[in-house]
């Protein structure tokens, strides 16, 4: 199915998607939950397109709200939220090689290489460089391939100042891993990545290689997706859930003094004493938070896990879960509505959770939420495209619903502080409702 964006490049039937992510209310997902043990259907990219040709209605009608996002004249420079919490923000980039296991998605035998990137609570950050929100071939792909030339738009600085020394008030630093949608970079995470380390979090963002439609090495290498992109959903969760331990047991070799950069590039100053190994959780879009719950059946150290509108592929959903996990959906996707949800629902054996941000879809979830409206001009959509996308939630207020959840989550599951939040309804965040 061909549509606006690409083109809402998510297809539904494959369900990496939500079960309505076009944005149409009670229709249950296009893709049937697969019986156990079934293949099951291939995963499709989650990174929304410039749409070369429009195959739904030119005309479609928008809702009238004084909350829809605004197509801008020109796109010019574009920026993210600035993150709420009261830690300036520091970003380092990892280059790892994983010397025990091959690339998943090659055929010449080469060893897995990831590149993560570290976000923190930071001190003397006027003297370190504000990070770009992708580096410069990863930059150029990234446009390109929505059809767009180089000097189109510029893409956000980041809130994280490039190895500014991590600031010791915050104390150790808990843990948050980040997995994100099929074919989209680590970076569509960091408007919610820079916010919680602004709030005293260390968040891992992860690339996943050949899986991620571009990620750049060091020296300048690109490497683009080759996965195939009929590959079963449930591979990808597996071959991700393995890159995730992978990871961890890097920070914990950082944790003990070590340095597991390739290139052994130097790590900012107090990294080592801050990051808290007995503290540590996870949250994904779209296909990553599919990835969330496998990882933490692959990895007991992942003590709490967030799901923000992903489907659920593969036998976690069938497996009891003993640690507290959030659900945090779109406004049309629920346990109703996707099987899935409800089937992994009745596993979750500690503290659950399942909200609804009311006026989101499927990909406010990411950072496309808050660009693509900067963007609508150059990628000709129009109002009504941008609300059949993103729906009528204001960007930055998307954002900044999420984080305060999602912080109030890790809060309560990785620091024991209870947030009023998690009790029901607030009247500050009336966009979230409660599915009990």
């Amino acid at each position: 199915m061909a549509s606006t964006t690409g083109a809402l490049a998510v297809i539904l039937g494959a369900g990496i998607g939500t079960a309505n992510a076009a944005g149409k209310n009670s229709a249950p997902p296009a893709a049937k939950e697969a019986p156990l043990g079934a293949k099951d259907a291939p995963a499709d990219l989650d990174a929304p397109k410039a749409p070369a040709a429009l195959d739904a209605p030119a005309t479609p009608k928008a809702p009238a709200t004084p909350n829809a996002p605004a197509t801008p004249n020109a796109p010019g420079q574009l920026t993210l939220p600035e993150p709420s919490g009261h830690y300036r923000v520091g970003m380092t980039n990892l280059h790892l090689v994983d010397k025990k296991r091959t690339d998943p998605w090659t055929s010449d035998g080469r060893v897995r290489e990831l590149m993560v990137s570290l976000w923190y609570p930071a001190t003397q950050t006027a003297s370190h460089p504000a990070a770009p929100y992708l580096e410069p071939a990863a930059a150029a792909h990234f446009l390109a391939a929505r059809g767009l030339p180089p000097n189109a738009v510029t893409l956000p600085t980041t809130a994280g100042h490039l190895g500014a020394p991590v600031d010791r008030k915050a104390g150790k630093l808990p843990v948050v891993l980040y997995s994100t949608g099929r074919g989209s970079d680590r970076a569509t995470g960091t408007a919610l990545a820079q916010d919680l380390a602004s709030r005293g979090y260390l968040v891992v963002t992860l690339d996943d290689t050949h899986d991620g439609s571009e990620v750049q090495f060091p020296g300048g290498r690109l490497e683009v997706a080759t996965m195939p992109p009929d590959t079963p959903a449930s591979k990808v969760i597996a071959a991700r859930a393995a890159d995730t331990r992978f990871v961890i047991d890097q920070l914990d070799s950082i944790a003990r003094g070590h340095n597991p950069d390739a290139e052994h590039a130097p790590l900012p100053r107090g990294l080592s004493d801050a990051v808290d190994m007995k503290r540590i959780g996870m949250f994904g879009a779209s296909l990553g938070g599919a990835v969330v719950p496998e990882a933490m059946h692959v990895d007991r150290r992942i003590r709490a896990g967030a799901n923000l509108d992903g489907q659920f592929f593969g036998p976690a959903k069938t497996r009891d879960l003993d640690r507290p996990f959030l659900l945090f959906s779109s406004q049309n996707h629920n346990r109703d509505t996707d099987g899935s949800w409800a089937t992994f629902w009745k596993h979750l054996k500690d503290k659950r959770y399942d909200l609804k941000l009311r006026g989101a879809e499927h990909l406010s979830f990411m950072d496309y939420e808050v660009l693509w409206p900067q963007m609508a001009g150059v990628l000709g959509l129009s109002q009504a495209q941008l609300v059949q996308m993103f729906g009528t939630i204001a960007p930055d207020r998307a954002i900044k619903v999420q984080s305060t959840y999602l912080a109030a989550f890790f809060d309560k599951t990785l620091s024991h502080h209870d947030s009023p939040l998690l009790d029901g309804p607030s009247r500050h965040y009336p966009e979230i409702s409660f599915v009990r």
